[in-house]
């Protein structure tokens, strides 16, 4: 399972740094969306894939019972997740007022309107 998403993770990490690259402000969104995603899979993976018990401490313990989860890939995760929406709801809004102001979505359209 490991190699296979080593694999995906690579092949993620590959299609966002193309799309990053296009000359398409959209792609480009669409490439930092893949990013982000890639980068959770990463920590995902790296943290272990394991089908284990919830990270809950029972009452009246003070650790666990067995085998638990790392809860700390899971928080970091969760917490990519949300500001990679954030980011991603910032950029549709910037992307629509330069739309509407330019009348393209080419980057170097946009570049000729600094001057």
């Amino acid at each position: 399972m490991g190699t296979l998403m080593a694999f995906l993770v690579g092949g993620l990490y590959a299609a966002a740094i193309y799309m990053i690259m296009r000359r398409s402000i959209v792609k480009l969104v669409i490439g930092l969306v893949l990013l982000s995603n890639a980068a959770n899979l990463l920590i995902f993976t790296s943290a272990g894939m394991t089908r284990e018990a919830p990270p809950l401490i029972p009452l009246g313990a003070l650790q666990p019972d067995g085998v638990v989860a790392d809860p700390l890939a899971q928080a970091l995760i969760l917490t990519a997740i949300v500001i990679g929406f954030g980011v991603l709801a910032f950029a549709v809004v910037l992307i629509h007022r330069a739309y509407e102001v330019v009348k393209a979505d080419d980057m170097d359209q946009m570049k000729d309107t600094d001057t």
